[in-house]
């Protein structure tokens, strides 16, 4: 008889206690058809946390499929902790992005730190050192006082792990819109760099080889962390405080070299990161990856306290935590060394050649599942979409007063400065950065060489709900714009996909049409997709988030010293690249004086993205032009106020366009710093960097302002909304 009271088969049954674990009617008899039986309470629960949409991608799996996920430089694409692409000599860089949305609305300090040492740790199981951290978070609006404390939670999780790990935070993007009150989105990246051979995987093989876990004791924090991820959030996701897991980045930092080290051993079979789900779903991944079986004793798993049953040990996310299988044998040579870093490990099974996952308390069988069911038939959900109906509405802003939209828009914390929020990061640690948060993408020398890693992060929300299809290509032709602004030569991506409830039709339509437009994109711009997640049912209590798929790219500097000669200054000439259209769909003026997104096509030509692209980041290598900065919220008017701001120099610009069209957003537009008198393609030179002073003239307006007037503006936009008082 079992020393832990849980519910029979008749209770999960009758009272449908695996509705409660997020698993329908019909995905409970499916697990009934694949054990032969009914589950008992530790099965159901291993069923439930591994067919959430967290683990299983059920609704969008579908839709991952249209990626192109391979490529000259792919050495591992997704199905792996993270993707790994090549830089030449031998060498790798290693990236992915996660989400921790739902855990940051409930605890946003701990919700946004773990979601920082989750991606660190599945970095770090494929072998790499990490170099680089950026994030990109959402927020409603600064005017509502639990925006601001979110936003303060969210922001010291980030800087208190990653500084305490000694990670720089080199780059990062935020936006605030009403939509995303009460659930705000964080999603962390992580770059690492590594030697070919030292990737590894998620690998269990080998009857006998010895399961080992190392890290943190186990707990009761994070159970059932991956079906909360799954759900709705509402009133009762207060009550849910106790699945937010607990972040302790000093042990974090142990566990990453204590791994980078175990890697160097050459008994060890695979690793992988206790993330989503636990000691479930490593356990389970692995053994079905190797085509092999597991036993797991579980009385031998350190644990935080007495009494915690097989159900919450295998449910539990308790954070900083490895699961290994190593050579049999050889298992004490592996605990020696994690014991020199202070950290608990146990053997805590093996490896056979059956197809079962068999988990045991003292002797009792507690659960015996087969391996391929449990990870490959999770249920897969094709849903009927619903477009809307196109908006037949005319944008005219010819009569607003163009002074005040550039004043609101300048001071806007969507588009003013984030020195609030990096300043609270450790940016410089390693001391590799080359580039860091502030102004365009981060950029951090490859150590020992001239090589450098250019990583940038992005997400355009307005712009796929008014047009899911090319917003879903403007998504990745922004952050593609964003690399080649560096001088890098774009590599490959990795994307977070946060969207409201699939359920939806007309929601389930912009996950399709919009994952359509960034698989096409993907394709021309030689961006194949490495890896990735998936957050959906992003709701809060009265509507659903924007539509909001987040892009990570990284590119590579084959030579970091030609940056030396990029310096901007007074006399520089501004060139605009690119035609102005009325292109206001999902722009920020919209935003501003309709209070809404039209629903309207939004129009790019990847075909001229990539070859205009390519062609600038040429000319910015070999030292023709000086500057590149990819045109995007807000504008033209916009990017000249940050440009100005951020340098602390003047703008004296003329632009043959009309004065509403300073803020169309439509796509593959740059702002460019050259000597004057350039021939550059498609570009037409509007004015010049000054000493002092900001203007702008179009057809038709002016905008003229003091340089302190715009730089007080853009710095102040954050802080004169944090320290507010309602």
């Amino acid at each position: 008889m079992s020393r832990f009271i849980e519910p029979t088969t008749e209770d999960i049954r009758n009272q449908k206690l695996y509705a409660e674990m997020g698993l329908t009617d019909a995905e409970y008899d499916k697990v009934i058809d694949i054990l032969g039986r009914e589950p008992n309470y530790t099965e159901i629960g291993i069923f439930s946390v591994m067919w959430s949409e967290h683990c299983s991608y059920k609704h969008s799996k579908p839709f991952l499929k249209q990626f192109p996920t391979s490529g000259d430089r792919v050495l591992m694409g997704p199905g792996e902790g993270a993707g790994v692409v090549d830089i030449g000599d031998n060498q790798a860089v290693v990236f992915k992005v996660e989400s921790h949305n739902h855990p940051s609305a409930v605890e946003p300090y701990q919700g946004a730190a773990t979601g920082v040492g989750g991606i660190i740790r599945d970095i770090v199981s494929i072998g790499a050192r990490p170099i680089g951290l950026l994030n990109s978070l959402r927020f409603g609006e600064l005017t509502e006082a639990n925006n601001r404390r979110l936003l303060r939670g969210v922001v010291s999780g980030i800087g208190g792990y990653g500084n305490c790990i000694g990670i720089p935070t080199v780059s990062g993007e935020v936006e605030f819109d009403p939509s995303y009150d009460g659930n705000p989105l964080v999603n962390a990246m992580c770059v690492g760099v590594m030697d070919h051979d030292k990737v590894q995987k998620g690998t269990a093989k080998g009857a006998g080889n010895k399961v080992i876990y190392v890290g943190l004791k186990t707990g009761r924090d994070g159970i059932h962390g991956a079906t909360f991820a799954s759900e709705e959030l509402s009133e009762e996701s207060e009550s849910k405080r106790p699945s937010v897991q607990i972040g302790d980045p000093f042990t974090g930092k142990k566990l990453m070299e204590s791994t980078l080290a175990a890697i160097d051993q050459p008994e060890l079979v695979g690793i992988q990161d206790m993330g989503a789900a636990g000691l479930t779903s490593s356990s389970s991944e692995m053994a079905a990856k190797g085509e092999a079986g597991m036993n797991l004793y579980l009385d031998q798993v350190p644990v935080r306290e007495e009494g915690i049953s097989p159900y919450e040990m295998m449910l539990s996310e308790t954070q900083e935590r490895m699961l290994l299988v190593v050579e049999d044998g050889t298992e004490q040579k592996f605990l020696d060394m994690f014991e020199d870093f202070e950290l608990d490990a146990a053997v805590i099974g093996e490896v056979t050649d059956s197809d079962r996952l068999k988990l045991y308390y003292e002797d009792e069988l507690y659960a015996d599942i087969p391996v391929q069911p449990l990870s490959d038939e999770a249920p897969v959900y094709i849903l009927e979409g619903e477009k809307p109906e196109t908006d037949e509405k005319v944008h005219d802003y010819s009569k607003e007063d163009l002074n005040r939209v550039f004043d609101e828009l300048a001071g806007h914390p969507t588009h003013g400065s984030k020195r609030y929020i990096y300043e609270q990061y450790d940016n410089q640690v390693g001391s590799n950065t080359v580039q860091k948060s502030g102004f365009g993408s981060g950029i951090v020398r490859v150590e020992g060489t001239q090589k450098a890693i250019a990583m940038a992060i992005d997400g355009k929300s307005r712009y796929v709900y008014a047009d899911p299809y090319n917003g879903g290509k403007e998504v990745v032709a922004q952050t593609f714009r964003s690399i080649i602004a560096t001088g890098a030569e774009p590599l490959a991506m990795t994307d977070c996909l946060n969207y409201g409830s699939p359920e939806n039709p007309e929601i389930y339509s912009q996950l399709e049409e919009s994952t359509k437009g960034m698989a096409e994109a993907c394709r021309a711009l030689a961006t194949p997709v490495v890896s990735g997640n998936v957050s959906l049912y992003n709701e809060n209590r009265t509507a659903s988030i924007l539509p909001s798929p987040v892009i990570g790219m990284v590119g590579l500097i084959e030579d970091v010293n030609f940056m030396d000669g990029l310096s901007i200054g007074a006399g520089d000439a501004l060139y605009l690249v690119g035609e102005t259209e009325k292109s206001f769909a999902g722009s920020q003026i919209e935003k501003l004086i309709d209070d809404e997104v039209s629903k309207q096509v939004r129009g790019i030509d990847l075909e001229l993205e990539y070859s205009r692209g390519m062609d600038l980041r040429r000319r910015l290598t070999e030292g023709d032009i000086r500057k590149i900065s990819p045109l995007g919220r807000g504008g033209i008017a916009v990017k000249l106020a940050q440009l100005a701001a951020f340098h602390g120099l003047g703008v004296d610009v003329s632009v043959d366009i009309d004065g509403e069209d300073l803020f169309a957003e439509n796509a593959s537009r740059y702002i460019i710093v050259a000597d004057a008198g350039k021939e550059i393609k498609d570009a037409v030179e509007i004015g010049r960097l000054t000493e002092e002073g900001f203007r702008i003239k179009t057809r038709d307006a002016e905008i003229s302002r003091d340089l302190a007037e715009v730089a007080e503006a853009w710095e102040g936009a954050i802080p004169k909304c944090m320290t507010s008082v309602d």
